[in-house]
């Protein structure tokens, strides 16, 4: 069945990649993992490249689908972006931000992994926007900026100390950029 090799490829090959690194994950060990031949791999993908692109755009609309979820579930206003990174924080398999990783790892921004992972980021503050904008803030895209500071560096840091408290402290500085955009 060439879609369920399609899907065993992009399930083994995200899981493997966000785990330990896209550059330390190679062709062979997506085939062993996946189960799938080399030859059914190159009728799917072009080459690793491809197979990465694939993977980040899969995980991007998962991942900020989850975010509108959660959020919602935490209020719906926009300082619960906070909340839902806690609990993603909270994870025994957190190993920070997919897309800020594969940005480090492709740091040329030239590159398709580069791209999508710097499109994601753009669609996580177009979205962080929105909820400011609906919240009545006066210039939300400045403070989706910060939010979005805020959020990558809660991420990193969570990751650094192995523990959800960077997100409460990134909302903490949240609440008080938001109270003073308010005035």
């Amino acid at each position: 069945m060439p879609v369920q090799a399609r899907e065993r490829l992009l399930a083994a090959a995200e899981d493997l990649f966000y785990a330990e690194g896209i550059r330390a994950v190679g062709v062979e060990r997506i085939l062993s993992v996946s189960g799938v031949g080399r030859a059914s791999f190159y009728r799917h993908f072009p080459g690793k490249d491809d197979l990465v692109v694939a993977v980040l755009r899969a995980r991007d609309v998962r991942w900020r689908a989850w975010l509108a979820e959660r959020v919602e579930a935490h209020g719906g206003g926009p300082l619960a972006v906070f909340d839902a990174l806690a609990e993603r924080f909270a994870r025994e398999d957190f190993r920070g931000c997919a897309f800020i990783n594969t940005m480090v790892e492709s740091a040329d921004p030239d590159s398709a992994a580069h791209r999508v992972a710097a499109e994601h980021k753009a669609a996580v503050a177009d979205y962080v926007r929105g909820l400011l904008a609906g919240d009545g803030v006066a210039d939300p895209d400045a403070l989706a900026r910060r939010f979005v500071l805020l959020m990558d560096g809660a991420i990193v840091t969570a990751l650094r100390e192995r523990t959800p408290e960077a997100a409460g402290r990134a909302r903490e500085v949240a609440e008080a950029l938001l109270a003073a955009a308010r005035r």
